[in-house]
């Protein structure tokens, strides 16, 4: 998926940028990064607190081919396709992705301070 359809599908959300990493690329929205793209998919950070939407509709978290095998991270889920359409939905999806991503960065945050 390239920058332009992703910042197109993103619009209705607001300013974001498009890194390249690992193959794909990282969306980042104010320094944070909230959603990961690869493979013509989109994946939003999730946590105990949003998790359970993407459940509901059926999708599942990351997942990639290594060496030994298959790997999951599970803390990026695949949006559902019907998001691709309405980018007014998909920009509260994002809105709580980038929540959840600031609440990782705010826990690791924790951790480190101990």
């Amino acid at each position: 998926m390239d920058r332009e359809r992703i910042a197109e599908m993103f619009a209705a959300f607001g300013a974001i940028d498009v890194r390249r990493m690992f193959g794909g690329v990282g969306i980042y929205a104010d320094g944070t990064m909230f959603a990961l793209g690869y493979d013509d998919s989109v994946y939003l950070k999730a946590d105990d607190l949003t998790r359970e939407a993407f459940e509901r509709e059926g999708q599942g978290p990351f997942t990639y081919d290594t060496r030994t095998g298959r790997h999951a991270l599970t803390s990026y889920w695949r949006i559902p396709d019907r998001l691709h359409d309405d980018p007014d939905e998909l920009a509260r999806w994002a809105a709580a992705a980038l929540a959840a991503a600031r609440r990782a960065q705010a826990q690791k945050s924790r951790k480190r301070r101990r």
